[in-house]
């Protein structure tokens, strides 16, 4: 008996969605003159973030191992929620030897497009065991209205 891997579809998108949201996150950061060569490794891809939507809020979690809530600047600009902070290296003693590196320090910045479009006025976010969870109400007239057919 073989055994196959097989991987869950997080969505019931298209399985090209993704590279289209990747694609378009690309390109808004080249517009914005974010398209530097730093930009690009850890500060490109952290925080890992979670984005699920409810019927009255957008939830939006993002992993920031090590950080607290004062190392970290939250912000909204239209539908692009924007994380942004730096991790800092602790000052090691000299006479250690490093065998191997894998935790990454320096500045961040992610850019996050929201599904919906959010009230500014109501967004509460808070941080615990390094995760970042920010809740989003969504706007009255983004909420799924439910139409109710009529039949003969």
């Amino acid at each position: 008996m073989s055994l196959i891997p097989w991987k869950r579809r997080e969505s019931l998108e298209h399985p090209l969605a993704s590279l289209r949201d990747e694609m378009n996150r690309l390109f808004d950061s080249f517009w914005r003159g974010e398209f530097l060569p730093e930009r690009f490794g850890f500060a490109r891809e952290f925080p890992k973030v979670d984005v699920t939507e409810t019927e009255d809020e957008v939830i939006v979690r993002a992993e920031v191992p090590g950080l607290e809530a004062g190392d970290i600047d939250v912000s909204i600009q239209g539908d692009v929620l924007t994380m942004k902070g730096e991790k800092k290296e602790e000052k090691e003693e000299k006479e250690k030897e490093s065998y191997r590196r894998e935790v990454h320090y320096g500045a961040f910045r992610r850019d996050v497009r929201l599904p919906s479009s959010v009230d500014v006025k109501k967004v509460a976010a808070e941080c615990k065991k390094g995760v970042l969870k920010i809740k989003l109400a969504k706007i009255e007239s983004e909420k799924t209205k439910r139409i109710e057919i009529k039949g003969e």
